[in-house]
């Protein structure tokens, strides 16, 4: 009676052996999933079709008048705590170089908005919110988290960022790079041309300014004070 238990487990295994080789081939039923782990679940995944829609499409259009992460309603801006500087940069959802920093092929440089001194302090503020914890007050890449073991932020002062174009560094806050992880879904896209242009005035204070960048005006002023 044993001796049939043995060989009844030893067939058991058998079978299940030659089943397990199976793994791999292609057949026209679904397989069998003794552990199927959550592997199919009724859900739209994102770029799949669906028998649920009428159009057999997952993906559903936007609600009307939504806009993408990282961006601002016209109707929100100039208004609240934080008033909003700008009056040019909006979202078109066009490959313009003001949502993407690119002209063309390449990356652009240049601001898409006027720099004056309300873009300038709102490009401080940001900086000082999401940018100064790893690059440092002046952007020297020396801040707080790079004292606690972060030690691949870059300065922002040295030559190769100074002479990147703005495009690229726009793209570079938007989608981040290396251990730099994007900002685009976090900073509204007006913000980060403030950012990069207080940027810009970072690195002018930082080293290679000249008497001729200060404006005649302000020059005749400091001439007069001497």
């Amino acid at each position: 009676m044993l001796r049939y238990f043995f060989l009844s487990v030893v067939f058991a295994l058998l079978l299940l052996l030659t089943w397990a080789g199976f793994r791999g081939e292609k057949f026209t039923s679904p397989p069998i999933e003794i552990f199927p782990d959550m592997d199919r679940q009724p859900k739209v995944k994102a770029q799949d079709p669906s028998k649920f829609f009428a159009d057999g499409l997952g993906a559903r259009k936007p609600v009307a008048g939504t806009v993408p992460l990282g961006y601002v309603m016209p109707a929100q801006e100039g208004t609240g705590d934080s008033p909003s500087p700008y009056k040019a940069v909006k979202f078109t959802g066009s490959p313009g170089y003001a949502d993407t920093g690119k002209v063309g092929d390449g990356w652009g440089t240049g601001m898409p908005v006027p720099v004056d001194e309300a873009l300038l302090l709102r490009g401080k503020e940001r900086y000082g919110i999401f940018c100064a914890v790893c690059h440092g007050n002046t952007g020297a890449g020396n801040g707080m988290a790079n004292k606690f073991g972060l030690a691949t932020v870059v300065s922002l002062q040295q030559e190769r960022i100074r002479t990147m174009s703005d495009g690229e560094i726009f793209n570079t806050i938007t989608h981040g790079k290396n251990t730099m992880f994007p900002y685009g879904d976090r900073i509204a896209l007006p913000d980060r041309w403030a950012i990069i242009a207080y940027l810009r005035a970072l690195q002018i204070s930082q080293g290679g300014a000249t008497v001729a960048d200060v404006p005649a005006s302000e020059r005749a002023k400091l001439e007069a004070a001497q």
